[in-house]
């Protein structure tokens, strides 16, 4: 039995769930979100839980089960509490600024970059324009709109210029100067 998957998922209170078929239903604080699963895999709430079955025990089915109790977590936790990705700005000149809905990026190009979250997405700036925040009920989505915002421009190796995860770690090379000296 997985280890994850016969875990049953608490739901907090103001949320509720709506199991139709392969579909589930989460709504909450929050928002809502909507989901289809494997028809292998069988979803049901009992005395205020959702509980996450498989019908045999296949290599496929097995790995099923506990990806869909994950992303059945994390729609739960999204509805109540939402998911934050913070991001951080390196490099003198570079900043972000919002205007509308949309983030407004200068970091190095000869024009700024304008970025339009999709729906369900809110960025916010602080800290002197160096402190980007993805918020959003979707886990799935607010990673992949701030992995889009790091792409812009990605942490250089060199000085470490660019946009990086809040407390990523940039590896530092040590460039010509190094390489003389040994």
């Amino acid at each position: 039995m997985s280890r994850i998957g016969r875990l049953p998922i608490p739901l907090p209170k103001g949320v509720q769930v709506a199991i139709e078929g392969h579909a589930v239903t989460v709504r909450g604080p929050k928002g809502e979100l909507t989901r289809e699963f494997d028809p292998r895999i069988s979803v049901e709430l009992q005395d205020g839980k959702l509980v996450v079955t498989r019908a045999n025990d296949q290599p496929k089915v097995r790995a099923l089960h506990g990806l869909t109790r994950a992303l059945l977590a994390n729609m739960v936790e999204g509805v109540s509490t939402g998911f934050r990705k913070s991001l951080e700005i390196v490099g003198v000149g570079y900043r972000a600024e919002i205007q509308g809905q949309d983030l407004v990026l200068q970091v190095g190009y000869s024009h700024p970059v304008r970025y339009t979250p999709p729906q369900g997405i809110t960025l916010t700036v602080e800290q002197g324009n160096r402190i980007i925040h993805v918020d959003g009920i979707d886990k799935e989505l607010v990673g992949e709109v701030a992995a889009q915002i790091r792409a812009v421009r990605k942490p250089e190796p060199y000085k470490g210029k660019g946009i990086r995860y809040l407390g990523e770690y940039v590896r530092q090379k040590a460039g010509k100067a190094g390489k003389a000296s040994k």
